[in-house]
């Protein structure tokens, strides 16, 4: 049940991101031949008002096409309606509002959850430190940590539980760099003895996982119908800025930050193992993972919105449009960039799930 959450939370944010292509088209009498879910051949489609709604076979996003990439199409070149014969201004609306559209979603999400649960109100801590992800690859993988175990004790120790359960692990990680740390962690019921070494970077421990306090977070009634709109104002800034930092410290760290990246099954793994500690967590992950499709789409990269906004801006600088071939080129490379990323992660992803790991060890 858990994967069916993450999956159908991840298919309801790319068809929010296609949604505000396709309104905002619409919306201003723009021409739009289909709405896409997925790439390659097609599973389901249905005509309505002369524009294709499609389920295709690749689950790896979506778009949106319009009658001025169809060589084929009976419309005019002229025909005023066209994206590509509309002003610069609107055409940049259509571009920005997939990008738009998954922030409003967070936004509102992280609403929804100040309305139907309330507002954090404390933590109420129980003994151990949560794992809530492993990075591929990493020493925490290698010592056969998984998400949703619960680090019970270190060395021998048992751990207190809280923030500073987490602080005080987090301390001894980082003073071990290549050092055998014994820990015991609690999975499904039973007690797992783990032996974990740290990676040396830098004189620091590094092991590749996301710890947190184990325990449930405590929420209250809104004081005032204003409170949600504050906390989710909060939570909106907060999540957003993370997620821009995650963005500029990849590009500028790459060689230190490029094995923490995940493809679609590791997000499905976070997802489920989150939908099973149900309360706030599957509306935080949703928030989450719409504001990082937004800020990856903004990027300046073909095929991905921004990439379509470097365009527009090149060409209202030039005062007309740049050589189409010029713009092929461009949009090609693009997919094979992404396609083959996306196959990299997918793959990189998949050989780590025990399953696999089991499979090749025979």
């Amino acid at each position: 049940m858990g994967v069916l959450t993450a999956l159908a939370i991840l298919a309801g944010l790319i068809v929010v991101h296609e949604a505000g292509h396709f309104f905002a088209a619409t919306w201003q009498g723009i021409r739009v031949s289909s709405f896409s879910i997925g790439f390659g051949p097609v599973l389901l489609e249905r005509q309505r008002r002369g524009v294709q709604f499609a389920l295709r076979a690749i689950p790896l996003g979506g778009f949106v096409a319009f009658p001025d990439d169809d060589d084929d199409s009976p419309i005019p070149k002229n025909d005023p309606n066209l994206l590509s014969n509309r002003p610069l201004a609107q055409r940049a609306l259509v571009i920005a509002a997939g990008v738009i559209a998954n922030l409003l979603l967070a936004y509102a999400v992280l609403l929804g959850q100040g309305v139907v649960l309330g507002i954090p109100a404390g933590f109420s801590a129980s003994p151990g430190v949560l794992v809530s992800g492993v990075q591929p690859g990493q020493a925490a993988a290698a010592a056969g940590l998984q998400p949703g175990d619960r680090i019970v004790s270190l060395d021998g120790t048992p751990l207190g539980g809280g923030q500073s359960a987490v602080a005080a692990l987090v301390e001894r990680i980082k003073a071990a760099p290549d050092q055998t740390l014994r820990l015991d962690a609690e999975r499904n019921g039973q007690t797992v003895p783990l032996q974990l070494t740290p990676a040396d970077l830098g004189g620091i421990g590094r092991i590749g996982a996301q710890l947190q306090p184990n325990g449930t977070e405590a929420f209250r009634p809104a004081r005032g119908p204003l409170e949600p709109f504050r906390q989710a104002n909060h939570d909106f800034a907060a999540l957003t800025t993370r997620t821009v930092e995650g963005f500029i410290t990849l590009a500028t760290h790459f060689g230190e930050t490029a094995g923490q990246v995940s493809g679609p099954v590791k997000i499905v793994e976070m997802g489920a193992s989150l939908a099973k500690q149900g309360g706030s967590s599957l509306f935080i992950f949703t928030a989450l993972i719409s504001i990082n499709l937004a800020v990856l789409n903004a990027l300046p990269l073909p095929l991905l919105d921004g990439g379509q906004f470097v365009l527009l801006l090149l060409e209202g600088l030039r005062g007309k449009p740049l050589p189409e071939r010029f713009q092929m080129a461009f949009m090609q490379s693009g997919f094979v960039f992404l396609v083959g990323l996306s196959v990299v992660l997918i793959v990189k992803d998949t050989s780590q799930l025990p399953v696999v790991q089991q499979l090749l060890a025979r």
